[in-house]
């Protein structure tokens, strides 16, 4: 396999309604068959892969480099797991969806079943704070999504992040309920300027967070002083406040000691964090103070935080595009008939791959109907 980076632009535009059904039923087929092999455990396992993630899409027809394609799969999972009983489940999702992962695991609590709901609330804030507070590398996440195995409580986290001066976007996957090395893999564009402290090598920093967030308000603003007063060669932290900006290295643009800064930093020395795991759970922890937090750790003490982007690369999923070609053309237009063969097969892979009852009747009618309406759309045979 060959390395390579896989950018992901804003592209305009919907899905086709005609062409999301047939999506459905492709994703819905493979999926099925995935489980009945392997189980909802290796399913949700194997949605840690970026690159996995990203070969689904195209085996459905979405574009194989669009930032949408995350989007328009969450969707059909999300929906696939809800209306069948196959073993897994999917929360959140774009926008408001993002941000509405509690109240989705508490109204169906009891389809998790010994799911202990807290721990995949945990799970989902600190995969969230990982890469919208500690990682900062210029991408604001509007997505999020958690994917839950009800058969091994395997859980993954599927999140994006757009650019939004250059409106490209990164996905991140987060496999571990864990604040260091959190993710099996983030998917985009490698950035230069990059502040990283999810990173093993800044351990020793996060230690330091966590000194000074304990010590309380008054340290936090002593230590943030001297350090823009060494950065900037005897200049006061208060003088960025004058029209000519503070020439400060990129990686830390001046933070101002607002009173929502200082009433963060209270509010978390008031129960202040003893560990990694507390420390993104923290309240009102957001990237203003973990930037403030890695300049006093990198000048006063003289503990950096890692400026490497953990941009993971494997293979390229381009080949995968091949398949029923994408939505918008690339490589080529969208195969409905080519679409409709591979539906025939699937359905012939689901015969033979065991499935039995109500699961086997059912994904057999709607292949059936599909195939037909497929067929009369493009005046072709539609006998199955």
């Amino acid at each position: 396999m060959t390395g390579s980076i896989a950018d992901l632009p804003l592209h305009s535009g919907h899905v086709p309604l005609w062409m999301l059904k047939i999506m459905k039923k492709l994703a819905e087929s493979v999926v099925k068959i995935i489980v009945e092999e392997r189980g909802p455990g290796m399913f949700v396992k194997a949605l840690s892969d970026p690159f996995w993630f990203q070969a689904f899409n195209n085996i459905i027809g979405m574009d194989w480099d669009s930032s949408g394609s995350t989007t328009v799969l969450i969707y059909i999972l999300k929906d696939i797991g809800m209306k069948n009983d196959l073993g897994f489940l999917v929360f959140g999702g774009k926008g408001h969806d993002m941000i509405d992962v509690r109240n989705e695991v508490n109204s169906i609590n009891k389809k998790l079943g010994n799911i202990d709901p807290m721990s995949l609330l945990n799970f989902s804030k600190i995969s969230a704070r990982s890469d919208s507070a500690f990682l900062l590398d210029g991408y604001e996440l509007y997505i999020h999504s958690l994917f839950v195995s009800l058969e091994d409580r395997n859980a993954v986290v599927v999140q994006q992040g757009m650019n939004l001066n250059t409106l490209m976007a990164r996905r991140y996957h987060v496999d571990k309920a864990a604040l260091e090395e959190p993710h099996s893999g983030i998917l985009g564009l490698r950035e230069s300027n990059v502040i990283d402290t999810t990173s093993h090598k800044s351990r020793n920093a996060r230690k330091i967070f966590i000194d000074i967030l304990g010590e309380g308000e008054k340290r936090f603003v002593a230590d943030l002083k001297a350090a823009y007063h060494i950065a900037n060669n005897g200049k006061t932290l208060y003088s960025f406040t004058c029209k000519d900006r503070i020439a400060v290295d990129k990686r830390y643009y001046p933070v101002r000691p607002s009173k929502r800064l200082m009433a963060a930093v209270r509010r978390i020395s008031e129960n202040p964090p003893s560990n990694d795991i507390e420390l993104a759970l923290a309240p009102n922890m957001g990237s203003t103070l973990v930037r403030a937090l890695a300049l006093v750790s990198d000048v006063i003490y003289s503990v950096p935080v890692s400026r490497e982007d953990p941009v993971s690369l494997t293979y390229d999923p381009f080949a995968y595009a091949y398949t029923i070609g994408g939505k918008d053309g690339v490589p080529y237009p969208f195969d409905s008939k080519t679409a409709r063969e591979l539906i025939g097969y699937l359905r012939e892979a689901i015969e033979n791959a065991g499935i039995e009852g109500n699961i086997k009747k059912r994904s057999l009618k709607r292949l059936a109907i599909l195939v037909k309406r497929r067929a009369d759309m493009l005046g072709i045979g539609g006998d199955t």
